[in-house]
């Protein structure tokens, strides 16, 4: 059993600093809200910290679930933030999906502190942190990372380094990128099934078994046709990693044309007032189009 801290609270960070304190480790928590901090205690035990540098003081693992960049860097390098009391060997490892230049230059900012640290964003969604089933793709040296592991598959089914600081956040772009094409797939499909006069039920019966089955269908399929949308993975983050999609892409080369449009149907979304419906919203964007 380690002493760990989590920093960050939202929908991802809760349930996942729940699972670290269920197996037994020693957790003491941040969240900028403070009564989302009391809450988690009242329901896992622990403790709360009132700045991120306080939490972390003392820990050997360091986990941090926030919004951006800008999110990452104040609670790491800004005024009360986490390295400026990061131990040596301690291990910050973080779960927010932000840039690889981030990750790379936080890196370099705790190897000067004679810590480590590991980008580590998330896949898997609010069920996924709930469930302890999350996939965990990373970045860094590998020996802190062969100890980070087992703590970190306390809230996940698989965690793999991929390579050197960015690595992980690298691979959550190439997962969005993914994400994104399969869900303007589907969607475009179970519209054309409506506009045809088909039961989608039965067509996503018959479909999944097919080559077009994907854990989206399996998982978004009936909801899209239900037109439901309140839950999930919300399309401003989806933004948010999109945008960290795009910017990369000009930066690497790479084309990008397909989820460069499907951002912009996300854009519609957003204006349609959808901003935290799931990301399988595309669907009603095309049945809103007619």
């Amino acid at each position: 059993m380690v002493k760990a801290a989590f920093i960050g609270l939202g929908v991802m960070g809760f349930p996942m600093a729940g699972h670290l304190r269920a197996r037994g480790h020693e957790v003491t928590v941040y969240n900028r809200t403070s009564a989302k901090a009391e809450a988690w205690v009242a329901q896992h035990g622990g403790h709360a910290a009132p700045t991120p540098a306080a939490a972390a003081e003392g820990a050997e693992f360091v986990f941090a679930c926030v919004g951006n960049d800008d999110d990452l860097r104040s609670v790491t390098t800004g005024p009360d933030g986490a390295f400026a009391t990061l131990g040596p060997e301690a291990v910050f490892i973080d779960n927010t999906t932000a840039s690889a230049a981030v990750a790379r230059e936080l890196y370099q900012a705790a190897r000067e502190r004679g810590a480590h640290f590991i980008d580590a964003p998330v896949s898997g969604g609010q069920a996924g942190a709930e469930n302890g089933q999350l996939t965990v793709m990373c970045g860094g040296d590998a020996e802190p990372y062969s100890r980070a592991e087992p703590v970190i598959m306390a809230f996940a089914k698989a965690c793999r380094l991929m390579g050197p600081p960015g690595a992980g956040q690298l691979t959550k772009m190439v997962n969005q990128i993914a994400v994104a094409g399969v869900l303007q797939g589907l969607a475009e499909a179970l519209h054309f099934a409506q506009k045809a006069g088909l039961d989608g039920e039965a067509v996503l019966d018959v479909i999944s078994k097919g080559a077009a089955g994907s854990w989206q269908m399996e998982n978004r399929g009936r909801t899209m046709l239900a037109d439901s949308y309140d839950f999930g993975f919300a399309v401003d983050w989806m933004r948010k990693d999109l945008g960290i999609c795009l910017r990369t892409a000009n930066e690497n080369g790479a084309s990008l044309p397909v989820t460069a449009l499907i951002d912009q149907f996300y854009k519609d979304v957003q204006k349609m007032g959808g901003g935290r419906w799931d990301t399988s919203a595309l669907m009603k964007r095309l049945m809103e189009a007619g």
